[in-house]
């Protein structure tokens, strides 16, 4: 996702994001919640997408119902669809919107697992299998890369 790479340009929203992340790493993860939440209001279910997208990305690791999270990661997911090439990069330059999909389909993937759907399960991860070559050769894509194995073998696939 966004965090993988540095952030290059001035963005207040991603930044009070990068905080919130860092208090739930931190183990406040209700503070982290309100903060996510807050700022999710203040974005707007029509907001940037961008911002969206890695809102709801954190908010889904806050959550303590699996359905829940599901829903964030979601909508993640939807944000993420919506995002382009240029509004990424202007973020982070040689960023792609293909590098957000392995870790968002993995997400959804886990929270499907979570829930008992299997089915649901084995198509985001094969999603997330396919999305995998869009990964750099970087501690973060064998990070997701290892995770995508281990998620495959918990569902026999």
């Amino acid at each position: 996702m966004a965090d993988q790479h540095e952030q290059t340009t001035a963005d207040p929203v991603m930044a009070r994001a990068g905080q919130a992340v860092m208090l739930h790493h931190g183990g406040d993860r209700e503070e982290a919640r309100e903060r996510l939440l807050a700022l999710w209001v203040e974005v707007g279910e029509d907001g940037d997408a961008l911002h969206r997208c890695t809102i709801a990305h954190y908010m889904a690791d806050t959550q303590d119902d699996p359905a829940d999270e599901l829903a964030w990661d979601l909508r993640a997911l939807t944000a993420a669809d919506s995002l382009t090439d240029e509004r990424v990069d202007g973020h982070h330059q040689g960023l792609a919107v293909r590098g957000f999909y392995p870790s968002l389909h993995l997400n959804l993937a886990a929270d499907y697992r979570k829930l008992g759907r299997d089915d649901e399960a084995r198509a985001h991860l094969a999603s997330a299998r396919e999305s995998l070559g869009a990964l750099g050769d970087d501690s973060y894509g064998d990070g997701i890369r290892a995770a995508v194995e281990r998620l495959g073998r918990q569902l026999g696939v």
